[in-house]
């Protein structure tokens, strides 16, 4: 049919002429009889000249197109034959019907006819050609080299029956491998070091040994740098920049960056252990970009505690170490400084909003309750941001709602965002996390943020504040917020409810001055004793109702000993769950041998979450943390979506199995 059309394109069409002058002859043998004669003998003539010379054209245009095909295929079929990429052709059932040299060459295998594709292919899987997914077809190793599948499903018509095969073309792409291995391998990585307890190691290490523990603190970093091939530059007394390639990274997160281990077990002198923060930074593209990303890291660690290395990528956010407790400062020199910049920030501010995390606690509830105080003394508008009460501080909550200022000063979400103005100070306490504050909005629309914090940092916190003091080594914000109003004001100004909160806030965080409780506790505690708290009344805080009472011994009677030194434990319980669930977990660390406890509870439906404990030895927040928790190191907690107790139950027992396989358990033996 294409023949046809074509010569019918190439060959003009006389005939109209021919009908034409048959019309005219017609028109004079009406008139001439004798002429008309003569012309039908040429018309006929013409006629069967026609009908000769289009036979002979149509013959010449069918040959030369036969002709220009034959060459077309066979050009075809040299460039196919000659194709400097491996090819071959299946059948749909994966058999090699024809393949070309280069493709023997990359098989590395002779007589390939009728065999399985699959079979000299190993790593090739035909279901993704034939399901179409050629978007899912990854590069293949084959021998020495890498190679993309790329294929074409080709339809063949043949005498009375069709059929499909299948060309694949496999591209080479070794070269282009290789260079980007050596790109990535070659790719500059910045790491910032610090030494985060310097001062303190020096001031209790004897004159004599200091030089030495200098010394050996910076070989030990020099030899680590040594080994992963790269430069090292000390630009203050505690702190070093590393370059190095990024060939090393798999092996340094393998041993889980043992240097921290190494450096901890440093002793020329000194009476307390070494502990490094590293900050490496790997999202960025130039060194600018990476140096940022680096310093980001390693404020992330340090706001961690310390003793850990925070590696920065573009996805995701890696932690390793993080084994020690962060080491109580002995100077107050920076709680001076903030505590004046707080106060300047509040002198120029039109009013001051203050609110904690959702859920309020005792230690967020009295800490807000502080720097309320602090904003009237100064004699600013203030206000605390409190959606509602809730079982943790029901009591306390109750006794403030009693006196008329504070009845005016407490409220919600929504009236904190018509108080907001143009120049409102916002102080966050007890969390760093924007999403957990009881009004992620006022932060997204406020120009001046105080954070004031002392939980271990996670990859989410609040980033635009004015003035931070994040400070893991202390045992609760209550604790710095007493600081702070003791340098604003050596009377410590303060009413006796709010002393008593703030203690209270102590007492709750500390486990009644046990946990990560220092000399700078006490301190803070003789403070507001002094400013009146009554300990009976903080006592009566915590008290609960006999049916709490009873949920909480249930939940320690039914708890399952993990490891032998794990407390693991469910409630189901309607009421006060979390309240519940936190509380037993701080009983079952009073059990002989356990080290940390869980305690799971049901939120909903679908929402589980799980109170965490240690006594130390256990770092539960690295635990937790993986299940998007938080916290620091004795006490965290988490919530997930899931709807199965049990299967929440074992996916706890997958992590600890992990923290204590990765030896991240084994807290040091310094001495």
């Amino acid at each position: 049919m294409k023949k046809k059309g074509i010569t019918k394109f190439f060959i003009p069409d006389t005939r109209i002429y021919l009908i034409i002058i048959g019309v005219l002859v017609v028109l004079i043998s009406m008139h001439e009889p004798i002429i008309g004669v003569f012309g039908v003998v040429l018309i006929a003539y013409l006629i069967w000249y026609n009908r000769r010379t289009s036979n002979i054209k149509r013959e010449e245009w069918t040959k030369y197109i036969e002709e220009l095909s034959s060459e077309i295929d066979s050009a075809t079929k040299q460039a196919i034959l000659n194709m400097p990429i491996p090819l071959t052709i299946i059948e749909f059932d994966g058999m090699i019907t024809w393949y070309n040299p280069q493709f023997i060459e990359m098989a590395g295998k002779n007589d390939l006819l009728e065999k399985d594709i699959q079979e000299v292919i190993p790593n090739f899987n035909l279901k993704d050609v034939l399901q179409n997914k050629n978007d899912q077809i990854n590069e293949i190793k084959i021998r020495d080299g890498y190679f993309k599948p790329v294929y074409n499903i080709i339809k063949i018509t043949e005498v009375q029956k069709t059929k499909y095969i299948i060309m694949i073309y496999w591209l080479d792409k070794t070269s282009y491998r290789d260079t980007k291995k050596k790109y990535l391998e070659e790719k500059m990585i910045v790491a910032l070091i610090q030494v985060d307890n310097y001062d303190e190691v020096m001031q209790n290490t004897e004159e004599a040994d200091k030089p030495l523990l200098i010394a050996e603190i910076e070989r030990k970093i020099s030899l680590w740098v040594s080994g992963i091939e790269g430069v090292m530059r000390k630009y203050t007394k505690d702190k070093f920049i590393v370059i190095f390639g990024n060939k090393h990274m798999q092996n340094l997160e393998e041993k889980r960056f043992d240097i921290l281990d190494e450096i901890r077990e440093i002793y020329a002198g000194n009476k307390i252990p070494v502990t490094l923060s590293i900050g490496i930074g790997m999202a960025g593209e130039n060194p600018m970009e990476l140096g940022i990303c680096a310093k980001a890291s390693k404020d992330l660690a340090l706001g961690r505690g310390g003793d850990q290395t925070v590696v920065k990528r573009k996805t995701k956010t890696n932690f390793y170490g993080g084994k020690m407790k962060a080491v109580e400062k002995s100077t107050k020199v920076k709680s001076r400084v903030i505590s004046h910049a707080l106060k300047q920030l509040i002198e120029h501010a039109d009013n001051v909003l203050v609110m904690g995390h959702k859920h309020s606690d005792l230690d967020a509830f009295g800490s807000a309750l502080g720097i309320y105080r602090a904003a009237k003394n100064l004699k600013k508008e203030a206000y605390i941001v409190l959606n509602s009460s809730n079982p943790s501080i029901e009591t306390l909550y109750n006794r403030i709602m009693k006196i008329d200022e504070y009845r005016k000063s407490i409220i919600s979400s929504e009236e904190a965002k018509m108080r907001l103005k143009n120049k409102s100070l916002v102080v966050v306490v007890d969390t760093h996390r924007p999403s957990f504050t009881e009004c992620p909005e006022l932060l997204k629309h406020a120009k001046d943020i105080v954070l004031i914090d002392h939980h271990r940092k996670g990859t989410e916190f609040i980033e635009n504040t004015v003035l931070g003091y994040h400070e893991t080594y202390v045992s609760s914000t209550s604790e710095l917020v007493t600081e702070l109003l003791y340098y604003m004001d050596d009377k410590m100004n303060i009413k006796q409810i709010e002393a008593e909160a703030l203690l209270a806030g102590i007492a709750l965080d500390t486990k009644n001055f046990t946990f990560k409780t220092g000399v700078r506790t006490f301190e803070a505690a003789a403070l507001l004793r002094r400013a009146g708290a009554d300990t009976i009344l903080v006592k009566q805080l915590f008290q609960d109702d006999f049916d709490t009472i009873m949920a909480r011994g249930k939940i320690v009677k039914s708890a399952e000993i993990y490891r032998d030194v794990i407390a693991i434990s469910c409630y189901e319980g309607e009421e006060n769950t979390q309240l519940i669930a936190a509380q037993a977990a701080n009983e079952l660390l009073n059990i002989k041998g356990i080290v940390a406890s869980f305690v799971l509870g049901r939120k909903d439906e679908g929402t589980i979450f799980i109170s965490g404990r240690s006594m130390g030895s256990v770092n539960v927040q690295v635990i937790l943390e993986q299940l998007g928790g938080g916290g620091h190191l004795t006490v965290a907690g988490a919530q997930i979506e899931r709807s199965n107790m049990n299967e929440a139950k074992k996916e706890i027992k997958k992590l600890i199995d992990n923290y204590f396989e990765e030896g991240d358990s084994s807290e040091s033996n310094f001495n």
